[in-house]
């Protein structure tokens, strides 16, 4: 089998996690970068040892035919990239959030779903064992009927008006940085449909939001809470609470342990040694998805990034 070949749009950090992630996996590669930058792309190009580096994204989707392009822009950018992607019928696996509303995501999923290609959010956190783990136990019944469900996360951003967590001509904001975490993890975990989703957000001198709380009914009579910032460094954590226990994920987007509690009792302590580097999961699973020609991953489906971006439409109404 030919080694799978990804090419990457955007040369920044996370552009070289992923990079990282893909030498620690088999029979796959990174094939190319693009960048607005020719400078930046061949600086990236030569610390990745890549055979070719771009300064036009679409030059290198003609050039190349990746099997897959990993986007890995501001969020901004996310839209008109993964429509690109579609020109030239190329799967696409783009960085959180992949949309900055429902518009943009519902316009791309619809014409994803007439084109026939694979898409999916990089929603890394949803394939980490600890997170894998806590879904589990809660399937199992292992705390009993799940009642509260609640994920925190946040940190203190730059005051730098132009840093592009405060920039609003790059997608700046908590919701588009690190709500989608909260709501993506915890809804994974629970593995209910959201019945109704209600949301308070204050915003900051530039006009993103700052401070996120969402409060979510689910089915089965069970609440949940997402709250996250990027105003102050909260205690991040998932707390899963149930008739017979709770679960709880220290850092749980990022994590590597899961605690279950039973009737007052750790009963099990789950610790991930041997994940390197987070991003292999979701991208052996694009590799899988496109192989086996899906258009969408169970883990992270089209749904899940739809529903995240009509529930920004709220917060940033919210945070008027």
């Amino acid at each position: 089998m030919k080694p799978f070949r990804f090419a990457v749009m955007g040369a920044g950090g996370i552009a070289n996690k992923f990079c990282e992630a893909v030498d620690l996996i088999p029979d796959t590669e990174v094939c190319a970068i693009a960048s607005k930058s020719k400078e930046r792309a061949d600086r990236f190009a030569e610390r990745h040892s890549l055979p070719a580096a771009y300064d036009s994204y679409e030059d290198m989707l003609r050039e190349e035919r990746p099997d897959c392009v990993y986007i890995a822009v501001t969020h901004d950018a996310h839209f008109a990239l993964c429509m690109l992607c579609l020109d030239y019928k190329t799967p696409v696996l783009c960085e959180k959030s992949m949309f900055q509303n429902a518009w943009e995501a519902e316009t791309f999923f619809r014409r994803a779903d007439e084109v026939g290609v694979f898409s999916m959010e990089a929603m890394w956190s949803r394939f980490l064992p600890p997170v894998m783990k806590a879904r589990e136990w809660i399937a199992e019944g292992r705390v009993g009927k799940p009642v509260f469900g609640e994920m925190s996360i946040g940190f203190r951003a730059s005051p730098d008006p132009e840093n592009r967590i405060n920039n609003p001509k790059l997608g700046g904001g908590a919701a588009l940085d690190i709500t989608v975490y909260s709501y993506d993890v915890l809804t994974w975990v629970l593995n209910k449909p959201v019945l109704r989703a209600s949301v308070e957000a204050t915003k900051m001198q530039t006009g993103v939001d700052a401070t996120d709380a969402v409060l979510l009914r689910f089915a089965d009579d069970v609440i949940g809470v997402c709250h996250s910032t990027v105003a102050c460094s909260p205690d991040e954590r998932l707390i899963i609470e149930g008739t017979e226990g709770r679960v709880v994920l220290p850092h749980s987007h990022v994590g590597n342990e899961a605690f279950l509690w039973q009737n007052g009792r750790l009963t099990e302590h789950f610790i991930d040694n041997k994940t390197q580097n987070g991003f292999t999961y979701e991208i052996e699973e694009t590799v899988r998805c496109v192989r086996e020609g899906l258009t969408e991953s169970p883990v992270c489906p089209h749904a899940m990034t739809l529903e995240f971006a009509r529930l920004c439409d709220k917060i940033f109404e919210a945070a008027e």
